[in-house]
């Protein structure tokens, strides 16, 4: 592989058939460069002196990659919630949730600085082992 300067100091490399090596950054600058221009594919490639069959080619890789949908997580869980009057002892406000979990589990939280314990607990129920 051969390397020269060009007109921007940057080193170009070339391959033993005399093609130009574009590094990955360089090769996504240039397509966002591309996007905002407006210009049609074929003259952005005449002015950023790449191939026109080249510059197509990253184009059309790239829009292949972008319309790959993104992966979703599982299926989503319901729980069912019911608000129910709890006997609460006499030293909290009155204020409970109880938390009935799948295999009868239960959880009461008297306080709001129980809820990211419960919610910890719940997330962790959740993982497979």
């Amino acid at each position: 592989m051969t390397s020269t300067t060009g007109a921007g100091g940057e080193l170009i490399k070339t391959d033993t058939r005399g093609r130009m090596r574009t590094s990955a950054t360089r090769r996504e600058s240039l397509l966002a460069e591309f996007e905002r221009s407006g210009l049609s594919a074929a003259k952005f490639a005449e002015l950023a002196g790449i191939k026109y069959q080249t510059f197509a080619g990253w184009v059309q890789q790239r829009r292949r990659t972008a319309r790959r949908p993104v992966p979703t997580p599982g299926p989503s869980k319901w729980l069912e919630a019911v608000v129910e009057q709890a006997q609460v002892p006499a030293a909290t406000n009155g204020a409970a949730l109880l938390l009935q979990l799948p295999g009868g589990v239960q959880a009461e939280l008297v306080d709001a600085r129980q809820v990211p314990l419960a919610a910890a607990l719940v997330r962790a129920l959740q993982m497979p082992c």
